[in-house]
């Protein structure tokens, strides 16, 4: 089979498409014939070999890729063989094997794609939905709230959007270049504002004609995140899921807490730990997108072009949930 091997830490470049040869199921396991897989921002992280990330730096060389949907084609000792011929999704967990034609996984880490979704918008409801579920758990988004989100045209971001919409809430969409912000509207958004200007922020509170924003949802921290969260209101909430920008928002907590403005993490422990735990958020996830509630924008490319996905990512240009597709 083909899938991407990794021999160095460093840029895109140090990606590979070779052919390895395939995997066998051990005990537990299946082997999934790879439709699409997952690309995440903490995949470039790993890549790049950061320390203090996530998740531990994996040992070399690797396959990278945390999550996979496909077909199962085989199934290891103790596994149900009933489960061959049956389209799947599954989690695998840091750096473990997912860019790839074929993958293995736990049995009993197997979510069953609904009939109604195709496997890409399984694959980005498992990885991606799941944590946008944790992070409106959070949110507890009300029709009385005026919503920004950061990225808002990114996999979760887009999400959020409409999940704000839905819940007949104000959403005003932060994303950058005009294409993205085109799309922001037609996600929902009440308004959309290219935050690649440098005077967003007075465009934001002109969009706003007054009213307090009470929710904001950033993805993306450095100073966009901080002069996201300026926009709020006292009493706000702001919700904090990663730093795209490479850097955290260098918020001031004292001001923060003069305006009662609460903060919340929602990814880590705060979302692992909801309900029903990771898996339970998984299948939520995939219920709201079978429902018609969610529609992920998906961008796919080739597997073999993998360093051209992250370089893409990286630099901000991608639009909702990457996939790599053999």
């Amino acid at each position: 089979m083909h899938a991407i091997r990794q021999y160095e830490f460093g840029p895109p470049e140090t990606l590979r498409y070779e052919r390895i040869d395939d995997p066998v199921p051990g005990s537990g396991e299946v082997r999934i014939a790879v439709e699409v897989s997952g690309v995440h921002f903490v995949d470039t992280m790993i890549r790049r070999g950061v320390d203090g990330g996530p998740f531990p730096l994996p040992t070399l060389p690797m396959v990278p890729g945390r999550e996979v949907a496909g077909v199962v084609d085989d199934v290891g000792p103790g596994a149900d063989p009933n489960l061959v011929g049956r389209p799947v999704a599954a989690h695998l967990g840091p750096a473990s094997g997912g860019y790839a034609e074929r993958a293995l996984a736990a049995a009993d880490s197997l979510l069953a794609v609904p009939d109604s979704l195709d496997t890409a918008t399984a694959l980005a409801m498992i990885g991606t939905g799941r944590t946008a579920v944790g992070i409106l758990d959070i949110a507890a988004l009300t029709p009385d709230d005026v919503v920004v989100v950061t990225a808002a045209a990114g996999g979760l971001g887009s999400l959020s959007v409409q999940a704000a919409a839905r819940a007949g809430a104000e959403v005003i969409g932060l994303a950058g270049g005009q294409a993205k912000v085109r799309l922001v509207r037609r996600l929902g958004a009440s308004a959309a504002i290219d935050y690649l200007r440098s005077d967003w922020p007075a465009q934001t509170r002109t969009a706003l004609a007054g009213r307090a924003v009470t929710v904001v949802l950033d993805g993306v921290g450095g100073d966009a995140g901080r002069a996201a969260a300026g926009l709020l209101g006292s009493g706000g909430r702001l919700v904090l899921f990663g730093r795209s920008s490479g850097a955290q928002a260098p918020l001031d907590e004292h001001e923060l807490a003069a305006r009662g403005v609460s903060v919340s993490w929602g990814i880590g422990p705060q979302v692992a730990q909801r309900p029903g735990g990771l898996r339970g958020l998984q299948e939520r996830a995939l219920a709201t997108a079978a429902a018609g509630q969610w529609t992920p924008l998906i961008q796919s490319f080739p597997l073999a072009e993998a360093a051209r996905a992250h370089a893409a990512l990286e630099g901000r240009g991608t639009t909702g949930k990457v996939v790599l597709v053999p």
